[in-house]
């Protein structure tokens, strides 16, 4: 489901869908590559035509269409827009426990923490990003 919704994004989008594209696809769906470089090697040894070049350009599409996220690995969102994200924190313990949260959860603790630490008073949190 989540290879239509995104070959979907690209056709909105006015991309074409080659072959390429579809086997680069394939490859982040079912690898965790943390650079372009992986993926492109992958990549290259089935179809010897693709460049680099073509690897990153496609990798900047997808992230400008919200597909893709570089935080640390190129990894597809657990749902699509279309879901209602339930669960898109999981927070592990020394303990090995791990607790998942929800988007309202996590906003909470988020604000909590920040509203204790002095940063906020009266905000909300907007977004979060992790710098690797």
């Amino acid at each position: 489901m989540q290879k239509e919704s995104i070959i979907n994004k690209l056709k909105e989008s006015g991309c074409r869908i080659t072959k390429q594209r579809l086997l680069m696809l394939d490859i982040i769906l079912e690898n965790d590559c943390s650079c372009c470089k992986e993926i492109y090697y992958k990549a290259s040894k089935v179809d010897d035509a693709i460049g680099l070049a073509t690897v990153y350009r496609f990798l900047n599409t997808l992230e400008e269409l919200g597909a893709i996220s570089r935080n640390s690995t190129y990894q597809l969102p657990s749902c699509t827009e279309d879901c209602v994200l339930s669960n898109p924190c999981k927070v592990m313990l020394d303990d090995n426990s791990i607790h998942s949260l929800t988007a309202e959860e996590f906003s909470e603790v988020v604000r909590l923490g920040l509203s204790a630490r002095g940063y906020i008073e009266n905000q909300d949190v907007v977004s979060v990003v992790l710098d690797k």
